[in-house]
């Protein structure tokens, strides 16, 4: 290592597991990536930042970092009590120089680098983080390694250091988890921010395994073992590694017995160099060669955005829009793997292409060759597809055009559509018009090469100032232009799947607007699809005014799979008349575009596009109706040889688009100006007039048996009869498999019911399962003897049962078997109170209350009861987990309040239970929260299937209170007050996710809105009601006034409407609001007592709920006067739901789950669970979503955040605390 220490001048770090120095300003400028960075900060945890970093829990695991690192050694680092140091200085000393450049040369022997400072942070005996309970081993491990960053004026280079066997650990445990996380060292830029998307910089990856980081102090690319160096910054704006050969001698061998030797493992960039790292292992009777692949990314020489390595996590667009099987992509970065091969054969070759913000596109060349036999499919059913020694490629057939994965009738009329997004800044307006979710529509006649396009709901602010961008739907004529012989349009080059990027900038002041396109190919309707995004400055346009743009020409150069073009453009703008005078001014822009796509490289004879082409554009229209709303651009397209418009090449009608040919027909060019009309498969005619096939007429037979055939214009339809569906090959018309649920019918081999459990997951599978305290494979289960595994407390007996066991104490200890003492248990606080009001007849009185003495009543555990009641007055109260009595709860004598207790069952060791949801079998269920779980019953028409009845999900240590149901997504909502939270599951099987956990009080209802895709909740103890996403973001409270014991909430989303109730004592009361909160009044306010449960049935609209002071259960049409009585003298209800004609209610004082048939006002029915406690909220999860939509069902209502239904319509809110977001209200 370079002399450090206090000693040397040294800042030390300050001792933790997470800390960053303040920033260390640089007397000379590091160059990084081609950038100039003036500070630095050094970190706990084995990085250099370029930028103040961020929170550990950020970053750790992931590479590249948003802030730009250098990093000798990424990992989760721990200096706290001593566990080592972290020093750092900048130092410009003449030995310390030398010694740099010593190192430098000896990497690099050609440079003539002189350095005038270095930056030098060493990390001394530092240890990983140690997460309680986890191997110790790892307590007594620590990491040496130093980083040199020396710098001139014009040059830097980096030098990472790491003495012989300095590095003692190669991972570090995740806080967020159990596993691992390896080690990182590499180089990453910072990434740039912009509205819509963050764009991860260029980075560089060195080790990121155990292998390759144990390699680093054993190994060099400096020729000196443990010293790597690398050129981080000069003229190039990459990392140059040194290419010295390693120091073979010095290393030893592994586990293995292997032996490692390296070629440069990354590439010059503007190369196309694949690197790799071969590691031979050799045995005494077998031989076996692993590949190391390591990647380096072409670069395109004048291209500066196509660097290293591009992250594209987090990008605008994040589905693929390449085929899954040829071509996969990839969202992060290629990591370093092995491909273990027997016996030995050639390297497999990956080749990298990479482009930006498209994603990393792998191409496979390996023995195991990709053909037409399994890959048919990626070819458009117009194309054949040929094998080649390569692998295959698509073409399409005769009468098509496109790339072989695309293809279109020659001729036939195309249409585009698809959605525009932006954020612009019109001239000097210092606020951005925003829009989302606009809708852009396209029309194109393909033998004329001219397009239509239409943008709608462009604001009047801006509309006018978007004229003079043709080319936003200009992509649209050059995908389809007129093609001169020899020639390419886009769709034939690309097949409409490709990535556009624009810069635009208008000369005059200097404005820029980026613009991001995106094809997607054709799609169910045969429609081609694009997505455009807009971000920038442009100038401002007055209203009214027209623009013109005269013809034009482009030219696009075109390589492997990028294609680019730079023009300069001219418009004229005409403003409105004033005074009976018209003034014009003429503008100009740059127009710069990169359009990245795929193709197939394995067919060498395949004609491809010429390297130039020009691009010719006349008759531009561009019109903006300020009452519609709607943009509208059109031009003619032609693509042909570069030329200056008078060769007669050009002036051929087909080429011109001046010919008579039908829509729906080619133009045959001639010799001259000669040209001869041809009609379009699936059209017949002189091609001046052609009429649509009907095939199905013509030949009846065409879709063969089982299959109906249906017309369309220049097409036909094959679809399969009610009962038949696609086979594989997407032709054929084969016999649907009726589904049997073996669980249901009894027909599986699973282990007798009370060993194990039969799980249907769909179709006519199903899996075994041993139930909790049994193992095996669910087919033969054993019960486990759990005393065995030493459960119970050393001062307790065992007692093993089928499928359980029992923990008691020995004579003289007390507890439950699992925690035994000698002799008495300390008391709780409430047992205190309660020893003292016995003993001394103390006054422990509630508020106002004067009667007598008051006794604290405890349960088994010592916890207060949630209810207490003053046995002189007959008065009740709820009081909190601290034995304090809770506002408006207050009873009067004989009418007992509906408390919730806080206090968490406790949790009992014995045979574990599923932590995660055990799906359901299909059909509609009751689904309702006991204590710490919550249940599930079938429902048969009218009847609870209770032999079928089983936990849903286990949740210990949690007070389950309010439950809800999405029936889109299948999840089950709840609400829990011991947390307090508010989680979900899945009922297809998952763990459940906790999505609120902050700002919560007491909350208790919960309704899912499953059109708008919200829920709603309410708080009794911070008295609100809120809603947000179903994801738990975008919190708004809708109510926090007038509240006092909020209890339950149901939704109408058909309808847009809200209702919940309030058992204040003083006032109960039953109110109602839409969905965005307006117009909220009281519903019900008389003849209540404690209403606790609420439902509304979707199909009756009819409102229900129970009352545990009346004892009665009612309904009520909202939107009519009068309501009925259902059921007198039931005993303690809380929560109610309906199906069917039967309201389903659970009850406090016969635990149970009631019946009542509200057609005929009798109960039918009940069921207690096995174990006997309360009983809290219920809910019917539906088989289907019931009918019926709002104006949220579609793209959230056109709103940017919470989209609310109303009555007739909807509105769009802004969550809380919605600073520096872009969010637009509007009803």
């Amino acid at each position: 290592l370079l002399p450090h220490g206090e000693d040397r001048g040294d800042a030390e770090l300050e001792p933790g597991d997470d800390e960053h120095s303040a920033a260390l300003e640089l007397s000379t400028a590091l160059r990084f990536y081609g950038a100039a960075v003036r500070s630095l900060y050094v970190t706990t945890n084995g990085i250099i930042a370029v930028n103040e970093p961020s929170s550990e829990e950020k970053y750790l695991g992931q590479f590249p970092v948003s802030f730009g690192a250098i990093a000798p050694f990424m990992a989760d680092l721990d200096t706290t009590d001593g566990r080592g140091n972290v020093y750092y200085r900048e130092d410009s000393s003449p030995d310390v120089l030398q010694l740099a450049s010593d190192c430098i040369k000896r990497g690099f022997p050609e440079t003539t680098f002189d350095p005038s400072s270095v930056v030098i942070v060493t990390w001394k005996l530092v240890a990983p983080f140690q997460p309680p309970g986890e191997d110790h081993a790892l307590e007594e491990k620590r990491n040496t390694f130093q980083a040199v960053l020396a710098s001139s004026d014009s040059s830097s280079y980096a030098i990472f250091l790491y003495p012989e066997d300095s590095l003692q650990f190669y991972s570090t445990y995740s806080k967020n988890g159990d596993e691992n996380i390896p080690a990182m060292v590499g180089f990453s830029q910072a990434s740039t921010n912009y509205y819509f998307w963050e764009k991860s910089g260029s980075y560089n990856v060195i080790a990121n395994d155990e292998d390759s980081i144990r390699n680093l102090y054993k190994s060099s690319n400096s020729g000196k073992q443990g010293v790597w160096v690398f050129e981080i910054g000069s003229s190039s704006d990459s990392i140059v590694p040194a290419k010295i050969s390693n120091i073979l001698e010095s290393v030893e061998p592994n586990e293995e017995d292997q032996e490692m030797t390296s070629k440069p493992f990354m590439s010059d960039y503007g190369s196309t160099e694949i690197t790799q790292q071969y590691i031979t292992s050799s045995t005494d009777s077998t031989e076996e060669e692993q590949h190391l692949v390591t990647y380096s990314v072409p670069r395109l020489d004048g291209e500066d955005f196509l660097t290293s390595y591009q992250d594209v996590t987090g990008t605008p667009s994040t589905e693929s829009f390449y085929s899954p099987q040829n071509f996969p992509t990839a969202k992060a970065p290629p990591r370093q793997f092995r491909i273990q091969q027997y016996p030995p054969q050639p390297p497999q070759v990956i080749d990298v292409e990479e482009f930006d913000e498209t994603g990393i596109v792998f191409r496979y060349h390996t023995d195991v060759q990709q053909t037409c036999a399994n890959n048919r499919h990626q070819c458009s059913v117009h194309a054949i597809c040929k094998d080649y020694p390569n692998g295959f490629c698509c073409s399409c057939i005769a009468g098509y055009k496109g790339n072989g994965r695309q293809c279109v009738a020659e001729g036939s009329p195309q249409r585009v559509n698809g959605k525009v997004r932006g954020r612009i800044f019109v001239g000097n307006n210092p606020v951005p018009v925003v829009f989302e979710n606009t809708d852009l529509h396209s029309y194109v006649v393909m033998n004329q090469g001219r397009a239509y396009t239409a943008i709608s709901t462009i604001p009047e602010t801006l509309g006018y100032s978007l004229l003079p961008l043709a080319s936003i739907g200009g992509i649209i004529g050059w995908m389809f232009a007129v093609e001169q012989q020899g020639y390419k349009n886009g769709f034939s080059i690309t097949g409409g799947e490709f990535t556009r990027q624009t810069e635009v900038t208008f000369l005059r002041n200097n404005e820029k607007l980026f613009v991001k396109q995106k094809f997607s190919g054709i799609d169910e309707h045969g429609h081609l699809t694009i997505s455009t995004e807009m971000e920038g400055r442009i100038p401002e346009i007055p209203s009214g005014a027209s623009v013109h743009i005269e013809p034009y020409t482009e030219l696009y150069h075109t390589s492997s799979s990028v294609i680019t073009s730079s023009s300069s453009r001219e418009y004229t703008v005409t403003e409105p008349e004033r005074d009976g005078v018209a003034s014009t001014y003429t503008g100009a822009y740059q127009w710069r575009q990169t359009i990245s796509f795929d193709e197939c490289m394995h067919d060498d004879s395949l004609q491809s596009a010429p390297a130039t082409q020009q691009l010719s554009v006349d008759s531009v229209f561009v019109l903006y109706n300020r009452d519609e709303q709607i943009l509208r651009y059109a031009m003619s397209n032609s693509i042909g040889p570069i030329s200056d418009g008078s060769a007669d090449i050009n002036r051929n009608p087909c080429y011109t688009g001046t010919h008579n040919c039908d829509t729906n027909a080619m133009c045959r060019p001639g010799t001259g100006n000669r040209f001869f009309c041809e009609c379009s498969i699936g059209f017949r005619g002189d091609g001046s007039v052609c009429y649509d096939i009907d095939e199905c007429s013509e030949q009846p037979g065409l879709c063969g048996s089982n299959a109906d055939c249906n017309n369309q214009p220049g097409t036909y339809r094959c679809e399969c009869v009610e009962g038949y569906q696609f086979a594989a090959d997407g032709r054929t018309c084969v016999a649907v498999e009726y589904v049997v649920n073996h669980c249901q019918t009894g027909t599986h081999n699973c282990d007798i019911p009370q060993r194990a459990q039969c799980v249907y997951t769909g179709g006519s599978a199903y899996v075994c399962t041993c139930l909790p305290g049994f193992s095996g494979d669910g087919h033969a289960c054993e019960d486990v003897d759990e005393c065995q595994q030493g459960h119970c407390h050393s001062d307790a007996f065992c007692y093993n049962t089928p499928g359980s066991f029992s923990c008691h104490c020995k004579a003289g200890y007390r507890g439950d078997g699992f925690r035994c003492v000698l002799g008495e248990v300390e008391k709780t606080k409430c047992q205190h109170e309660r020893e003292v009001a016995l003993g001394s007849g103390g006054a422990f009185f509630p508020r106002d209350v004067r009667v007598g003495h008051f006794i604290p009543q405890c349960d088994e555990h010592g916890n207060y009861l949630p209810t207490q009641c003053h046995s002189s007055s007959g008065y009740c109260w709820c009081v909190d987990r601290d034995g304090n009595e809770i506002d408006g709860t207050r009873s009067g004598p004989g009418v007992r309040p509906p408390c919730l207790s806080t206090a968490a069952p406790p949790v009992v060791i014995g045979p574990s239970v599923r932590p995660d949801t055990v799906p359901l079998p299909p059909g509609t269920h009751l689904l309702f929260a006991q204590s710490g779980k919550i249940e599930h019953v079938p429902l048969e028409g009218n009847s609870m299937k209770k032999n079928g009845a089983k936990a849903l999900l286990h949740i210990p240590d949690r007070v389950v209170i309010g439950v809800a149901y999405d029936c889109v997504d299948k999840m089950v909502y709840w609400t829990d007050i011991s947390g307090p939270s508010i989680s979900r599951a899945s009922l297809h099987g998952g763990e459940p996710t906790t999505i609120i956990k902050t700002d919560l009080g007491s909350p208790e209802g919960i309704a899912v809105d499953h059109l708008g895709r919200n829920i709603f909740w309410t708080d009794s103890q911070l008295d609100r009601i809120e809603v947000a996403r179903l994801d738990g973001r975008q919190r708004r409270i809708l109510f926090d006034t007038g509240l006092v014991n909020p209890r339950a909430i149901v939704v109408d989303p058909v309808r847009g409407n809200l209702y919940w109730t309030d058992w204040n004592r003083e006032a109960p009361k039953i109110e109602t609001s839409y969905m965005d909160g307006a117009n909220r009044r009281i519903l019900v306010k008389d003849d209540l007592g404690l209403p606790n449960g609420l439902t509304f049935d979707p199909y009756s609209s009819m409102l229900c709920w129970v009352d545990a002071g009346t004892k009665r259960l009612e309904c009520m049409n909202p939107n009519q006067l009068g309501r009925r009585k259902i059921i007198e003298g039931i005993q303690y209800p809380f929560g109610v739901t309906s199906y069917g004609k039967n309201l389903y209610y659970t009850d406090w004082r016969r635990d149970a789950v009631v019946a009542v048939d509200r057609t005929i006002s009798l109960e039918n029915d009940n069921f207690q669970p096995h174990k006997r406690s309360r009983l809290y909220g219920i809910t019917t999860a539906f088989a289907q979503c019931p009918g019926g939509h709002n104006y949220c069902t579609v793209n959230n209502g056109g709103c940017t955040h919470l989209c609310l239904a109303t009555p007739g319509g909807r509105t769009c809110r802004c969550p809380d605390n919605t600073v520096g977001v872009d969010c637009i209200e509007r009803n």
